[in-house]
């Protein structure tokens, strides 16, 4: 037959106690498979990546086993000889100890302390708060301040977003009309600041005057009574390194006041920087563990709904309307070597990739007033285009710190043919999977996560846990990669050695031990449902 494969049967039934008994005969013949060309490109790199990584491995075997067989050579004479040598060498011999004591003791003293994260801890609202899309609608055109082609734009971003119906929004949003107040902004940050920490508290059991440092994350809400709340870094859109230290009502404050914590905490408050801005509060908190001996610092991510929904009619500024969602997180993260054994990771490399300085990025997303004098997040058709090149920078700065030295010399092949010797030859993607075994990306929308699936050539487990985060939960701004780790938690799949890589854009960390979902974690009650099909 054409298909390599030849059969013929021959069947016969005789009865045996009033049944039926068949004698199926079946003869196959086979042509040898075409082992050249089912040998696949993925396995011979596979290979070459092993071969690579352990070359020094299989170089040293050789040698170790050439000093064997001369060390079982080695008689008592020569161990004498070698007594005597070291007796009229005496002063070398010393100086080469305490010249490798003293290296070791400078190099002890002066390497990065390691930075845990011991646990952490994701917002989960109570279910009467979720918006299917219907629902949201309703609200929106009960704001009575939209055009009918507004809602209908609104609806059809909702449809394409990859959220799904389960989503939640806040308190205030629920109202018919809703009423986007401070009073109803600050209840919200309440109850999903005390929330994570409650639960971050109850699950590490460590006691609130611990915690050394603290670091809040909230871009867009950030309640003070004097500039003090411009803090540190200078993000897109925000005031550029005001005051460090914010002893006015801010959230940070806020937490102080609830927990009654330290007089002498370290305290910040990040404002401005949107939904990159976890990479530079955990940054901020590995700095200041490097200075801080045996130190708790605990970072709060968290975005606020009610005061920042747009009532006006720019296409521009609706979008936010229908992305954002409510949600937070809080971490614990540790210097301390006694809290090695029960943390989930290790930080291993942060990379922080800042494009303000481009003017095109710059207002790519920018709170303004429109025509009617009404507050908005607008997100500018440039978004995609700044946020892939900010990714490309990020992952050439990444590469080098994390990807195996197999796939370090593919990319140096591939850049000097294309750089010294002019060819046309198609620009190498390393292979992330090679290095990393889980990914988060930033959950700001479909359209971001399918494109980054595309350049990065992952696969669709590589992506689940952000899709299934945006369907679940929907963009919750800084904190969407924390609800994605607790995903890969919740699934059972981090193992002790594993590395995740939290895009966004630039955070890798390594197990420590096998992980478990948290306890009373946002996926604990409903992760048998997923995956699903997204929407």
């Amino acid at each position: 037959m054409n298909g390599g494969v030849g059969r013929s049967a021959t069947q016969k039934t005789t009865a045996q106690g009033g049944g039926a008994v068949s004698h199926v005969h079946v003869h196959h013949s086979y042509k040898l498979p075409d082992f050249l060309n089912n040998i696949k490109l993925t396995h011979i790199k596979l290979g070459y990546h092993y071969l690579i990584s352990y070359l020094l491995t299989l170089g040293l075997v050789p040698l170790i086993i050439i000093l064997i067989t001369q060390a079982k050579q080695v008689t008592p004479d020569d161990l004498r000889q070698l007594q005597i040598q070291f007796q009229y060498n005496l002063m070398s011999v010393i100086i080469c100890f305490s010249l490798l004591v003293f290296g070791s003791t400078f190099y002890i003293l002066t390497r990065p302390r390691p930075v845990y994260l011991v646990d952490f801890s994701c917002y989960r609202p109570l279910d009467n708060l979720k918006v299917p899309f219907q629902f949201f609608i309703d609200r929106i055109r009960a704001a009575g301040s939209f055009y009918e082609s507004s809602i209908e734009f609104q609806r059809k971003i909702l449809e394409r977003s990859g959220l799904g119906g389960e989503t939640y929004l806040p308190k205030a949003m629920h109202l018919v009309p809703p009423k986007p107040n401070m009073q109803a902004a600050r209840e919200e940050a309440e109850e999903v600041i005390f929330g994570v920490l409650d639960n971050l508290f109850a699950n590490t059991k460590i006691k609130p005057k611990e915690i050394e440092i603290s670091v809040v994350i909230s871009s867009l809400f950030n309640p003070t009574t004097s500039l003090s709340s411009m803090i540190l870094f200078n993000p897109t859109t925000s005031l550029s390194s005001m005051i460090l230290f914010n002893p006015t009502t801010s959230l940070s404050s806020m937490i102080i006041n609830k927990y009654k914590l330290n007089g002498d905490i370290k305290s910040f408050n990040l404002g401005g920087m949107g939904c990159g801005a976890g990479i530079m509060a955990i940054d901020l908190a590995k700095d200041l563990l490097q200075v801080h001996r045996n130190t708790y610092a605990v970072v709060v991510s968290t975005e606020n709904i009610t005061q920042n929904l747009y009532l006006g009619i720019k296409k521009s500024m609706l979008i936010p309307n229908c992305l954002f969602r409510l949600g937070g997180a809080a971490i614990l993260l540790s210097n301390k070597s006694s809290e090695m054994k029960r943390s989930k990771y290790k930080l291993l490399r942060i990379v922080r990739t800042h494009k303000g300085a481009n003017d095109q990025a710059f207002q790519c997303v920018y709170q303004q007033q429109d025509n009617d004098v009404k507050i908005g997040v607008s997100l500018s058709k440039d978004l995609m285009a700044t946020a892939g090149e900010a990714l490309k920078t990020n992952i050439t700065t990444l590469g080098p710190l994390v990807l195996p030295m197999s796939e370090q010399i593919l990319f140096l092949a591939m850049f000097v043919i294309k750089e010294v010797f002019n060819k046309k030859v198609k620009n190498y993607v390393p292979d992330f999977k090679l290095a990393l075994d889980h990914l988060c990306i930033h959950a700001g929308g479909r359209a971001v996560i399918d494109e980054l699936e595309r350049n990065l050539e992952l696969t669709p487990v590589h992506v689940e846990a952000s899709k299934m985060s945006l369907l679940r939960f929907g963009n919750t701004s800084s904190s969407s990669i924390w609800y994605e780790l607790g995903f890969i938690e919740a699934k059972g799949r981090t193992k002790g050695g594993h590395r995740v890589w939290q895009i966004a854009f630039g955070r890798a960390w390594e197990a420590i031990r096998d992980v478990e979902g948290s306890k009373n974690g946002a996926w604990e009650d409903c992760i048998d449902d997923y995956p699903v099909e997204a929407v």
